[in-house]
C-alpha cells in the first residue's frame, strides 16, 4: 500500500491553538498526539525545550540523542520524528510563518538566527548550565501567558518568544567560535535564500554570486570560511535533502522526483543521488521505510 508522509499545521493541534502560536508543556502535548512521533512535516516553525527525557529525535534524516536541557528549532517543511525513551517533558511551542509578520518592520528578522536557516548542523542546541534558570524563566511565562491570555497577551508571547531566540542565537555565535563580519554574514544569508528559491533550477555557484554582486571565487571562499563547505557543496547538500524528503512520500514515483527536481532524466538523477548519499534513490526510499515501520513497532 502506498503511504504519504502526514503534514501538520496548527489547525489540526487544536488543543492548544490560539490564533497562530501554540504553546504547551511537551508531557500531554506528546501525549495527546502520539502519531508525531512518527516521521511527519509542518506547515509552521516548531521548537521544543527538553528538561527530561531520553531517547532520539530525528531532524532531515540527522539523529539527535534527546537531552535534558536541550531545545532545537525547526522551520516549516522539514521532517522529523521521535523515538523516545521513558518519561519525556519540557516544552513545545509551534507559531506560523506570518505570527510576527505584524510585530516586526523586518519580515525576514528570523533568518538571522542560524537555528532558523534549515541546517540540522545549527538546529540543535545544548544549553549550558549558566542559562538554564534563565530560559527555564522565560517558558515558564510563555506557558502561563498560553493558558491565562491577558490583553495584549500575543504581544507579549512574540516579546517572549524573541528574548529565547536572541539569547541562544548569541550562544551559538559563541559555541560557533566563527569570525564572520556583518557584511558577509549578510552575504552568507542571502546566499542561502536564493539557493531555498532556485535550488530546482540553478546548479552552479557562478549563477548566485551574480545575483549577489560579487565573483565565484568570493563565493566560494565565504563559504569555506564559515561552512568549511564549497559553495557548490552547500548548492548539492540541499538540492540532496529535497530528494530525500520527496523519497519518502510514497506516493511519488523516481522518475516524478526527478522532473520536480529538473533532471534531465532518472538516470542522472539516480547518478545525483548515489555520488551525494552513496545510495541509489531506490535503496535509500527502502532503508527509510524500513526504519519508519521499525519505529511504527516499538511504539505499538
Amino acid at each position: 500500500m502506498k503511504q504519504d508522509i502526514p503534514v501538520y499545521d496548527i489547525c489540526t493541534l487544536s488543543e492548544f491553538k490560539q490564533d497562530d502560536i501554540l504553546i504547551s508543556r511537551f508531557a500531554p502535548y506528546l501525549q495527546r498526539h502520539q502519531n508525531l512521533q512518527m516521521a511527519h512535516k509542518h506547515t509552521f516553525y516548531h521548537l521544543v525545550f527538553f528538561t527530561q527525557g531520553d531517547g532520539s529525535h530525528t531532524i532531515d534524516f540527522e539523529q539527535f540523542d534527546v537531552k535534558p536541557y536541550q531545545i532545537y528549532f525547526m522551520v516549516p517543511g522539514q521532517v522529523h520524528s521521535w523515538a523516545f525513551k521513558g518519561d519525556v517533558d519540557g516544552y513545545v511551542i509551534n507559531f506560523s510563518v506570518p505570527f510576527f509578520n505584524s510585530f516586526l518592520l523586518k519580515p525576514d528578522y528570523l533568518e538571522q538566527f542560524s537555528f532558523f536557516n534549515g541546517s540540522t548542523a545549527n538546529a540543535v542546541i545544548d544549553l549550558p548550565q549558566q542559562v538554564h534558570k534563565e530560559i527555564l524563566a522565560l517558558f515558564e511565562q510563555l506557558v502561563t501567558e498560553g493558558e491565562a491570555p491577558q490583553r495584549l497577551g500575543l504581544d507579549m508571547v512574540r516579546a517572549l518568544l524573541l528574548q529565547v531566540f536572541i539569547k541562544v542565537g548569541r550562544l551559538g555565535f559563541e559555541q560557533q567560535g566563527v569570525n564572520i563580519n556583518p557584511y558577509n554574514y549578510t552575504l552568507l544569508r542571502n546566499f542561502q535564500t536564493l539557493i531555498e528559491k532556485y535550488y530546482r533550477t540553478l546548479r552552479l555557484p557562478k549563477d548566485y554570486a551574480a545575483m549577489l554582486y560579487i565573483t565565484p571565487n568570493h563565493l566560494n571562499a565565504l563559504c569555506k570560511d564559515a561552512l568549511n563547505l564549497s559553495a557548490g557543496e552547500v548548492i548539492r547538500n540541499r538540492i540532496t535533502l529535497e530528494a530525500k524528503r520527496l523519497l519518502i512520500n510514497l506516493q511519488l514515483g523516481i522518475s516524478e522526483i526527478a522532473a520536480q527536481l529538473n533532471f534531465e532524466d532518472n538516470s542522472n538523477f539516480t547518478k545525483f543521488f548515489k555520488k551525494q548519499t552513496g545510495l541509489t534513490p531506490e535503496v535509500f526510499r527502502k532503508e527509510a521505510l524500513k526504519h519508519t515501520q521499525h519505529e511504527n513497532i516499538k511504539l505499538r
